[in-house]
């Protein structure tokens, strides 16, 4: 029988001065030491350990005429896939009987109040809780504690993890104060105290602006910030939950391959936005460089792939980069083979492709986690590889071939970002004539006015706001001699330029493909239009494939990887330096950044790497992460992420006070923007609201110093080579701010959402967004034999064209585990945080904000039901459902989540 300890326990007084911030040998500030230092007057805690009963009784010579509270602590502890519940041998041993002698936890309550008769905070009140019940997912550990009644509220938890190995902390309940219970939502890793003997602290879900801190709480929430900050030294270890900037220097792998090396993405070459530090060592062969590992360093909780429940995005990712594409690589041997009819793309989702064994993986799991793509084989060791048919192939199998289509999904496909007004003419590269050639554009006002004769002339057209272009050519032409020394792959810069009709759709007029003077001949430039002659037609078609993949290369790199991951991992890295847990912005915030740092770093670890995905399967090829800098150097402004904004700045839109969202859109039938400004408005009375809830005076803006910093922050490290623009917006007053955090949480939402959640529907089948051309245009100063074959079999050049067979395949299987929303998904207005329900102000304001977004829920399907719409709806079209904001799990087309979870 065991024997019950009896242990002795002081109230712990912390001193208002600051202790020493570091120590220890961990070289940063996660090992700040809370003071051990205690006041010897007539007052102790006493607490007796028996594992069914633990309590903390405190007893004061002067309180004897006042009774305490008799306050119970449930702690809610998720288990994990390989965290400390699952840990074998001699730790797991240990943490049992620890569990058993009730020492699993050490919680420490803190008073909001300071003594008044020291000046000085409070002393905590200690207690260990025990295990007290464990179901599938969750263990529940409680204590009790009986708290003076003069102790006063409590604000905070210091919490020690007593096992040997890290725990998710769900949350903590107190229940018995005669005011309620005090909710702490913590969902939060906890090291163990032999990793870090640094106390974690977590705070009640009270907000409160720094200001208005309770004394008992100021100097917790002061240090907590300074140890999230850290002291910028060292590798960061994967306990750490320390936030700092550094450039994306880790991209390239110089020490495998001289081919590998890439530039540094952020400073006054290449300026870029900065990415989380990870402090590993440098490359041997470049200096510049930073060594790649097989994990990435993200603070520990921003990671996702170790609770039960959401394990299944990082891990599906994971799985097709690390097992699925390797394996299609081995499968198909040639890797330039294109596909040598239609009808082998076709096979793909008939018949699928046979993989060998996945290496090092247990296929069971493999197929459970990935069952669109991949399915079993009986009586196998194989895998069959075979692809769910699109929507869109699904509903018209020639919707890719229809140049109505290709028009429609510049307003309502996967990047309705790009097409803008024309508003000059003749159209003109800005480029320098000296390195690219003549400026003037090929297309010619009497080729334009050969189509739109019937309607108007040029000059009438611009007037009337009817032309429209897509413009890659000033950003692309650059790269032209570049791209095409890579093997396999060619490059033009492009114009592609639309008229729209009397009824509202777009009509192609003409391309532009252009390549700069380069290998001693002169620059190269051609302009092809929608014909009626045989070989005209298959020149247009080829054409629309190299403008097709420039579109998907802006797409991936610029309208969804820079505008919204990129972007975004600084306002997520500021947050947590300088915005405490309990400042009420921090709060909004928090769901709209969920998980965006861990698919970062899986994105720098195999999508935007040296020969990863991207540079292996897309039109830029290795040079995709310096064309990405060119747009956000020549391109990205802050104050153009809000779409209003955004939409003014492309023509698409005019301010108009007596309009709907207060904007007159260039096109009416614009779905993108249609939907996106009614969730736009949405965004924005909800955080209007939240923000004069907490900011009633606008002069607490100016007097805000954590919101200070931050927006400081921002601007001069985070996007550190954008910190002297003029067009950053200055923070004075509540509309500033309203306006600052609508458009961090439309880019985090409902612009992702747009840019990613379409990839399968769109892309995978790949003829309609072909993500590379391999060859010239036919055109281009041929061969006598290439033209005879392309005159003799027009399709065999189209499909060289395309990407080949592995090219092809590995991007399919990415694009569909991309637009995947998994089980957990949270959608935006979906779910209320704690936080904000403790507040019934902010409570009703969160339940209008979700019924706006139910009512758009209504008003979409309507608009997809008017047969008048004609860019979101029709025969065999894929309704615009994208900017829906609610969604099931699985590849939907639909569904906006908080955040950049995938």
């Amino acid at each position: 029988m065991l024997m019950k300890p009896q242990l002795t326990q002081t109230r712990t007084p912390f001193l208002l001065l600051k202790p020493p911030i570091y120590a220890g040998n961990h070289g940063n500030a996660s090992a700040l030491l809370l003071p051990i230092s205690r006041h010897k007057k007539n007052n102790s805690v006493r607490a007796r350990f028996i594992p069914s009963s633990i309590k903390a009784v405190a007893s004061t010579a002067t309180d004897d005429d006042q009774k305490p509270t008799s306050v119970k602590a449930i702690v809610t502890v998720k288990l994990s896939v390989g965290g400390f519940l699952s840990n074998l041998g001699i730790a797991r041993g240990l943490d049992d009987i620890k569990d058993l002698l009730g020492k699993t936890l050490l919680l420490e309550l803190v008073s909001t109040h300071l003594d008044p008769r020291t000046g000085l905070e409070k002393e905590t009140i200690k207690g260990y809780a025990h295990k007290t019940s464990q179901e599938e997912e969750e263990v529940k550990y409680e204590s009790s504690f009986e708290v003076p009644a003069d102790f006063g509220e409590v604000g905070a938890i210091l919490v020690e993890n007593e096992h040997h190995k890290e725990m998710f902390l769900k949350d903590i309940i107190l229940t018995g104060f005669s005011n309620g219970p005090v909710h702490i939502n913590s969902n939060s890793w906890v090291h163990s105290k032999h990793d870090n003997p640094q106390k974690r602290v977590f705070f009640a879900n009270k907000s409160y602006l720094p200001s208005q801190t309770p004394d008992g709480l100021r100097r917790l929430r002061e240090e907590e910030l300074v140890i999230l900050r850290g002291n910028g030294k060292g590798e960061r270890k994967s306990f750490e939950r320390v936030y700092d900037y550094d450039v994306y220097n880790d991209l390239g792998d110089p020490d495998s391959s001289a081919n590998l090396k890439r530039s540094v993405l952020g400073g006054k070459q290449h300026p870029y936005p900065r990415r989380c530090r990870t402090g590993r060592q440098r490359t041997e062969k470049d200096p510049l460089s930073e060594k790649r590992s097989s994990s990435v360093y993200v603070p520990r909780d921003e990671c996702f792939a170790e609770v039960k429940q959401l394990t299944f995005s990082a891990n599906s990712v994971y799985s097709v980069l690390h097992a699925v594409v390797p394996s299609i690589e081995t499968a198909i041997i040639d890797a330039d083979l294109g596909f040598p009819y239609f009808t082998a793309i076709d096979s793909l989702f008939n018949e699928g492709l046979n993989l060998p064994p996945l290496k090092n993986q247990n296929k069971e799991f493999l197929r459970t986690l990935l069952p669109r793509i991949l399915k079993a084989i009986t009586d196998s060791e194989e895998n069959m590889l075979r692809f769910e048919t699109p929507e869109t192939m699904d509903r018209d199998k020639f919707f890719w071939f229809r140049d109505a289509e290709f028009c429609r999904q510049t307003l309502a496909g996967l990047n309705p970002c790009s097409i803008q007004l024309v508003t000059e003419w003749p159209l003109k590269s800005k480029l320098d004539p000296k390195i690219y050639g003549p400026p003037e554009s090929a297309i010619t006002t009497e080729m334009i006015e050969r189509d739109i004769r019937g309607f108007m002339t040029v000059k009438e057209a611009i007037n009337q706001k009817k032309l429209f272009i897509l413009d890659y050519h000033d950003l692309l032409l650059p790269y032209v001699s570049k791209v095409r020394e890579v093997k396999g792959t060619t490059l033009y810069g492009s114009r592609t330029l639309f008229f729209l009709t009397p009824d509202g759709t777009l009509r192609p007029l003409a391309i532009e493909l252009t390549r700069p003077p380069m290998d001693g001949k002169p620059q190269w430039k051609e302009v092809h239009v929608p014909s009626w002659d045989a070989t005209s037609i298959w020149l247009w078609r080829l054409a629309k494939v190299h403008v097709l993949a420039h579109d998907s290369g802006y797409h991936q790199l610029v309208s969804h990887w820079l505008r919204t991951h990129c972007a975004t991992e600084p306002y997520i890295i500021a947050t947590n330096r300088q915005l405490s847990v309990v400042h009420p912005i921090y709060r909004l915030l928090h769901p709209h950044f969920r998980y965006t740092m861990e698919i970062n770093a899986l994105a720098r670890e195999a999508l935007i790497n040296a020969g990863g995905i991207i540079e292996t399967s897309f039109a830029p090829a290795k040079y995709s992460g310096e064309l990405s800098s060119a747009a956000y150097d020549q391109q990205w402004q802050f104050n153009l992420q809000a779409l209003p904004a955004d939409l003014i700045n492309r023509g698409m839109a005019v301010e108009d006070p007596s309009a709907p969202h207060g904007l007159k859109l260039t096109i009416e039938d614009y779905p993108f923007a249609n939907d996106g400004l009614l969730l736009w408005d949405a965004i924005k009375e909800w955080v209007s609201d939240y923000v004069n809830h907490y900011y009633p005076n606008p002069s607490l803006i100016e007097s805000d110093q954590e919101l200070q910093q931050w927006w400081t922050e921002i601007r001069t490290l985070g996007h550190a080579d954008k910190k002297d623009e003029p067009w950053w917006p200055v923070l004075k007053t509540p509309k500033d701010l309203i306006q600052i955090i609508t458009t961090i949480v439309w880019v985090t939402s409902g612009h992702h959402a747009a840019v990613n959640f379409g990839q399968y529907t769109y892309a995978g089948y790949f003829p309609n967004r072909p993500t590379v051309a391999r060859t010239n245009m036919p055109t281009e100063e041929p061969s006598e034999e290439f033209w005879k074959n392309f005159l003799k079999k027009p399709e065999g050049a189209l499909l060289q064209c395309f990407p080949s067979q592995i090219q092809a395949t590995r991007v399919m299987a990415v694009l569909d585990i991309l637009s995947n929303h998994s089980p957990d998904e949270e959608y935006l207005g979906d779910t209320i945080e704690p936080a904000w329900a403790e507040d019934p102000i902010i409570k009703a304001a969160f339940e209008r904000f979700n019924g706006r977004l139910t009512e758009i829920e209504g008003t979409v399907d309507e608009r997809n039901a008017n047969r008048n719409l004609k860019n979101r709806s029709g025969a065999g079209v894929v309704p615009y459902e994208l900017l829906k904001p609610f969604s099931k799990p699985g590849v939907t087309g639909k569904g906006v989540p908080y955040s950049i979870s995938i």
